[in-house]
């Protein structure tokens, strides 16, 4: 059978066999160099308050949350898009 993709949608390499992690949305088991890793922010504060605090000088926290998806829910949520074949070679806008 025919190959989609030389790399079989992983960034693999060499380096033999890669951890798993758990999709956000189905929570099916995804190789964690095939799964889509989306960082985001969470704001504690509303804002207005916000831009108050930060006027008299106070620093506000804003934790990092880190989300993996599986190709199907990432392509579902539009976090990936799907590509023609020959745009699917170029490495460069994702996005």
């Amino acid at each position: 059978m025919p190959l989609k993709r030389a790399s079989r949608g992983r960034t693999k390499g060499g380096k033999g066999s890669s951890g798993t992690v758990q999709c956000v949305n189905c929570g099916c088991t995804v190789p964690k160099d095939k799964a889509k890793k989306v960082t985001g922010r969470i704001n504690l504060v509303e804002h207005t308050l916000a831009k108050e605090l930060r006027a008299q000088g106070a620093y506000i926290a804003s934790p990092t949350v880190l989300k993996w998806y599986c190709i199907s829910c990432a392509i579902h949520f539009k976090i990936l898009k799907i590509r023609s074949e020959d745009s699917r070679r170029q490495r460069g806008k994702l996005r």
